[in-house]
């Protein structure tokens, strides 16, 4: 039976490599992909991972109907035999339907691939949709790790290498850089909750086992 599949986890956790992975794996088979992406790091219409593999995509800009995308490349004569869908977090909740739909009426599989909370620990919108909706939920099991060695679960934002907690929820960044830019940073829990960044920790000189003061 076709299902609509959520593959989750924090950045970092190769989510954009497993998706490359099974489009080349099923590719070899002879099964034809149709990927869509939304704001890749690589730019528009693009889907790639941090190890430097990149493919073209369909970027599934607001208010894009995807299930009348995926039918109306069919009805030209495409072949489609499954869809790929990465940063799917920044999907409208309407486009997760869309997709669901492209399980149920089309008998497609869609593998779906994203981040579920934000910098602020919020769920996405289209990442709320999808754990509604979807047939599976999958947490990778790469695990990404905080600057302290332990497992990260959480996202940050940063900017000069300090963690913020407002703004607007998708602002796209470098999750390698500590300048003045927009960056972003895996946690765990713990230093999440009190905004220790490498780039925080490194800056003030405390060692992984000291406090800042007035910590809870």
């Amino acid at each position: 039976m076709p299902e609509l599949v959520f593959f989750s986890g924090t950045m970092d956790c190769g989510k954009s490599t497993l998706a490359l992975q099974i489009a080349h794996n099923r590719s070899a088979r002879g099964l034809q992909v149709l990927i869509f992406t939304r704001d890749d790091r690589a730019g528009e219409g693009k889907l790639s991972s941090r190890l430097g593999l990149v493919t073209d995509a369909v970027e599934a800009v607001p208010g894009m109907d995807l299930y009348a995308h995926v039918v109306d490349r069919v009805s030209q004569g495409g072949k489609v035999d499954y869809l790929i869908v990465d940063e799917a977090q920044f999907l409208e909740p309407v486009q997760i339907d869309q997709l669901a739909r492209v399980v149920d009426d089309l008998r497609l599989d869609v593998f779906a691939f994203g981040i579920t909370t934000d910098f602020r620990t919020k769920l996405f919108p289209g990442s709320r949709r999808l754990i509604e909706l979807a047939d599976r939920i999958e947490t990778l099991q790469v695990e990404a790790m905080c600057w302290c060695g332990s497992r990260a679960t959480h996202n940050a934002r940063t900017l000069g290498g300090e963690m913020v907690v407002e703004g607007e929820q998708v602002v796209v960044g470098d999750v390698t850089g500590f300048d003045e830019e927009v960056g972003y940073e895996v946690l765990c829990r713990q230093h999440h909750r009190r905004r220790m960044t490498s780039g925080s920790v490194r800056a003030s000189a405390l060692s992984p086992d000291v406090l800042p003061v007035g910590s809870d």
